[in-house]
């Protein structure tokens, strides 16, 4: 699954609106070889519509979208995705593997039944879920359900992997194990990550772009006051890791 060099997804002018508002404004934005590429910013700021753009779930109104040469939804088995919310009954009578397997659905070239159990038996191994792989999904506690979800977009062999909030649901010690896997995953594969937690997020990617309808991205892993400024329209504080009494220059405003 190693990418080296080059351009995977490339986004140029990207506008999309929903009825009267505009969620993304002239979005460029590309995703290359050997990126760990960390996305923040506000609620409704337009993130997840971003991911969805690259996977070719929605059309943008206005710019392009290119994915592996094509257009997305050409590519979209070689794309794999952890959505936000995984919602599901938990009595559906459904495993681990079985979940897992799944992802074999989606790729470009369908494999034969033992290359799909071989491909499940790796992501799962991978994964450390080979000793609940015959347990039913309710039985699962909050991290070994997202290690699943991973799991399950891995097993389609992406050649990039998209992840939306996957520590959303997670308790602090759990969603840091979930952030350490995802940086070993990203010596493999290119990898762009949706969250809210800057200060966890900032001590895992390699770069990190802004988005609140419009995209702030520099091409790197540090944030200045004028692109959190910009992005989250209020002034604020940051606090460098690791030296506790570094901080920006104090600001008028609201307490």
């Amino acid at each position: 699954m190693s990418d080296r060099g080059g351009t995977l997804i490339d986004l140029r002018g990207v506008t999309v609106r929903f009825a009267d508002r505009t969620v993304l404004d002239s979005i460029d934005f590309a995703v290359n070889r050997g990126d760990f590429v960390g996305i923040i910013g506000p609620n409704a700021g337009g993130k997840t519509t971003l991911l969805k753009v690259m996977l070719g779930l929605i059309e943008p109104d206005e710019g392009e979208v290119r994915a592996f040469g094509t257009s997305p939804r050409e590519a979209r088995g070689m794309i794999g995705y952890v959505p936000q919310y995984a919602r599901f009954d938990t009595d559906f009578p459904i495993t681990v593997a079985e979940m897992v397997g799944m992802g074999r659905l989606g790729r470009v070239r369908g494999g034969s039944r033992a290359e799909d159990r071989a491909a499940v038996d790796r992501a799962l191994a991978r994964l450390e879920l080979t000793g609940v792989a015959g347990v039913r999904l309710g039985k699962l506690s909050g991290g070994q359900l997202q290690r699943a979800l991973i799991a399950r977009a891995l097993v389609m062999e992406p050649r990039a992997l998209l992840l939306d909030e996957p520590t959303a649901s997670l308790d602090t010690q759990i969603g840091r194990s979930v952030y350490e896997l995802l940086e070993q995953l990203a010596d493999e594969i290119p990898i762009v990550l949706v969250s809210h937690d800057v200060g966890v997020i900032s001590r895992t990617v390699r770069t990190i772009a802004c988005l609140n309808v419009r995209m702030h991205y520099h091409h790197s892993k540090e944030l200045s006051p004028e692109m959190v400024e910009a992005v989250y329209g209020c002034p604020v504080d940051l606090v460098a890791h690791g030296v506790p009494h570094r901080v920006l220059e104090l600001h008028d405003g609201p307490q």
